[in-house]
């Protein structure tokens, strides 16, 4: 029987009947102090919604360049933004934090390849598990080599122990769906056939891919949803010796033609994001006259909901301000309506992005949840 775990600090904030029921029915089988935790939660949470959370000066002006960089209509300004979109290289001399990296190619052909962060670790012979990450950006915007992830990659590397690898997947429009799924299940069969052996000469990391995760934010937690689906229902032959033990979307970036309640109330409080802008990306990634209802966006819209049987356990992160929170209960809904384990972890302050800005204590907290969900999966093997 597969223990799921629902973490919801604060109930109200996500505003969605199919969410509030399923925390329902959590909650007659939760032990004491959790139900009490959750009831203490939403007292905490009555106030209002429509006014954007307080955020330190330099949040609001990377923020602020951010929303420069598109119009009105929510499209990106590609010159600027590829202007203020700097890169970090990859070293495999240790930062200081002990983190080394090394940027290693999956298909040269299409010019996929992957930045690889290794934790310090004392023990050069210990397998460590494997963080596969995909970068947000609404399919259309940002790399692996974009500063802010990996910087957000390092953090997750040695923070959780793990090796972190960032998939610089295809950007739309040049290459719209299913290009970024291809990638990302590319990566998959490079990583059962290589094991990490190029990356492994120079950083001296032995990878365990019995414990590998999927992981992304925004476009990359609708990524790691589909590239989880798709793994999970191919069989390979010989079968594969990497096995997903868990997937983490953070903030996942879903929608549908149906305008959601927290999309209408939060398109002026998200700050990070914006309606126009969501629309925007879908029409950039989706195929050329699909609708929003498309299967790649509207992934929990009820017959449309399909998942293998070896789909792994899920940890869900869903901000108080991030006016895709609405879809994102609904995916909760979903994958627990399918009996899958759902970890459900809520910032009831968090922006939608806020896991790239390390001053915001949120993004630490984050990093923390994800070291959990990393080791309870690691260990057990009912999901192996």
């Amino acid at each position: 029987m597969t223990r799921q775990i629902c973490r919801i600090g604060h109930i109200e904030d996500l505003s969605t009947t199919s969410l509030l029921q399923f925390t329902q029915k959590e909650k007659k089988n939760s032990p004491p102090h959790l139900v009490q935790q959750e009831m203490a939660g939403v007292d905490r949470s009555r106030r209002s919604s429509s006014s954007p959370p307080p955020l330190p000066w330099t949040v609001r002006v990377q923020l602020a360049a951010l929303s420069a960089a598109h119009r009105s209509d929510g499209s990106a300004r590609r010159l600027l933004f590829y202007l203020g979109d700097l890169h970090a290289a990859a070293s495999p001399r240790p930062d200081a934090a002990g983190v080394r990296s090394v940027d290693v190619t999956i298909d040269a052909s299409r010019g996929l390849w992957a930045r690889v962060f290794c934790p310090p670790t004392n023990t050069a012979a210990a397998k460590l598990p494997v963080v596969v990450y995909f970068h947000g950006g609404g399919f259309v915007l940002f790399s692996a080599a974009s500063r802010p992830y990996d910087a957000l990659c390092r953090r997750i590397s040695r923070g959780d122990g793990a090796v972190v690898v960032s998939v610089n997947y295809r950007l739309a429009p040049e290459h719209r769906f299913p290009a970024a799924y291809d990638d990302g299940l590319a990566a998959l069969r490079y990583l059962d056939a290589n094991g990490l052996a190029e990356a492994a000469a120079e950083l001296g990391a032995a990878v365990d891919l019995s414990r590998c995760f999927l992981a992304g934010d925004s476009a990359g937690g609708n990524i790691a949803h589909h590239v989880a689906q798709r793994w999970a229902s191919s069989p390979s032959s010989p079968p594969a010796s990497l096995r997903l033990a868990g997937a983490v979307l953070i903030s996942p970036f879903f929608g549908g033609e149906e305008r959601t309640e927290e999309e209408v109330g939060l398109d002026k409080a998200s700050l990070s994001l914006s309606l126009a802008r969501t629309d925007y990306f879908w029409r950039e990634f989706l195929p050329e006259g699909a609708t929003r209802d498309h299967a790649a966006a509207r992934v929990c819209g009820g017959e449309r909901v399909e998942l293998a049987e070896a789909f792994p356990p899920a940890m869900v992160v869903i901000g108080g301000f991030d006016l895709l929170k609405g879809w994102q209960a609904r995916y909760v809904a979903a994958l627990r309506e399918k009996g899958k384990a759902v970890r459900v972890v809520e910032y009831p302050d968090a922006i939608h992005g806020f896991h790239a800005f390390p001053e915001l204590a949120d993004s630490g907290k984050l990093v923390e949840e994800m070291k959990l969900f990393v080791q309870e999966h690691s260990s057990n093997h009912e999901f192996l």
